[in-house]
């Protein structure tokens, strides 16, 4: 059986609430998990004692037991100091889209016929 740390989430509309559950992979994200872990509310301040609160003990249990946390339960995890800081890599996240990098060089080589035009007035 595939297990997963993840979040479900609560609360009513606009209004989230999460439970940080162990639950089979193949469950619904709200719906079948076998133990509550711990909570989180994310409209509680990042620096709130309150805003992440997990059984630490279970948590460990179920990483021995082969489970794997979500990208975000990671990061909490991260912060807590139970798991190292995974490497993370997207290149290409901050490079800018093409329209963008077409006005670039549009303005680069506006600038450079600028600069030569001025080189050539003196």
């Amino acid at each position: 059986m595939a297990m997963k740390i993840r979040l479900a989430r609560g609360g009513s509309k606009k209004r989230p609430f999460y439970r940080i559950v162990a639950a089979d992979s193949r469950m619904p994200r709200d719906g079948r998990f076998i133990e509550k872990l711990g909570t989180y509310n994310p409209l509680l301040p990042k620096d709130s004692e309150e805003r992440v609160k997990m059984d630490m003990e279970r948590v460990q249990y179920w990483l021995d037991q082969g489970a794997q946390p979500t990208d975000r339960i990671a990061r909490m995890l991260e912060a807590a100091g139970v798991r190292e800081k995974a490497e993370r890599s997207n290149p290409k996240k901050g490079t800018p889209g093409k329209k963008a990098q077409e006005r670039a060089e549009e303005k680069a080589a506006k600038a450079a016929e600028a600069a030569e035009a001025a080189a050539d007035a003196e």
